[in-house]
């Protein structure tokens, strides 16, 4: 399904497992990442990571994860054709049986093996629309996975002007969960997006529903590519996503309604 976000008939689930994950990671080529990574998510993610729902975006190169035995169930799905990120999560949400869904990257590591638990359980309270952890680059430098709503005066002052952002109004969707009645409500990711901003876009609807973000006491090591920077193809994505942001009603009505910032916390 492409062109749009899923409607809630799309994004029905089964009876979900109670406080507990399910995981949903896509493969662009990551294929040499992945054992590693299930294997951490087995490790520190026992009672708490249900299910795990690779989808491989490109032909997968190694050999199948599910030959060997996981503490989770393990769900690898292959794609004809490579679809866009929104539209992989989306598809492997139908497939979701936890009560909170978490988007994950492959190219991360957990030194913290709180985590899990952490993120599970700040997910499902009151009032929490998508719960993040920090996430630090390998050298331990803080990553700015927090940031600005994304308007064209707010990246003059952050990239011409070196200035910080001035509030958390979106987060990196490298690792966050939200409970799955909140992401069938909101619809998931607007599949119009293909690759950038479709982050953005889904914290900022997440907020307009009533729902807030929030950072749970634990890290993640995130290698951060940045594939946009360094590839031409990435970076016209890049400007088609700030352009459809900057063009649909979302992101005006979010900072037409949010309080100022000296009233949020």
């Amino acid at each position: 399904m492409t062109g749009r976000s899923l409607n809630r008939n799309e994004l029905e689930a089964t009876t979900p497992a109670q406080g507990r994950l399910s995981v949903s990671v896509v493969s662009h080529g990551h294929d040499a990442w992945l054992p590693a990574l299930l294997g951490q998510l087995a490790a520190d993610g026992a009672g708490v990571v249900a299910q795990v729902i690779v989808t491989h975006n490109l032909p997968p190169a190694g050999a199948a994860l599910g030959a060997q035995a996981w503490p989770f169930e393990l769900v690898e799905v292959v794609n004809a054709a490579p679809a866009g990120f929104g539209t992989n999560h989306n598809r492997a949400f139908q497939q979701a049986r936890a009560d909170v869904f978490c988007v994950l990257n492959p190219d991360l590591r957990f030194p913290d093996a709180t985590l899990w638990p952490r993120l599970a359980a700040a997910a499902l309270q009151p009032g929490v629309g998508c719960a993040y952890p920090r996430l630090l680059n390998p050298d331990g430098r803080v990553q700015d996975s927090e940031r600005e709503a994304v308007t064209p005066w707010a990246l003059v002052r952050r990239r011409v002007f070196g200035l910080r952002d001035r509030s958390v109004d979106w987060v990196s969707a490298a690792l966050w969960a939200a409970p799955s009645t909140v992401y069938r409500a909101v619809g998931g990711f607007d599949e119009r997006y293909f690759m950038y901003c479709e982050d953005v876009d889904f914290c900022l609807r997440v907020q307009l529903a009533g729902h807030g973000l929030c950072r749970v006491d634990a890290e993640a090591e995130h290698e951060a590519q940045r594939a946009s920077h360094r590839r031409p193809r990435h970076f016209v994505w890049h400007l088609q996503g700030l352009w459809r942001l900057w063009t649909t009603p979302v992101l005006w009505r979010y900072l037409r309604l949010r309080p100022p910032r000296s009233a949020r916390a």
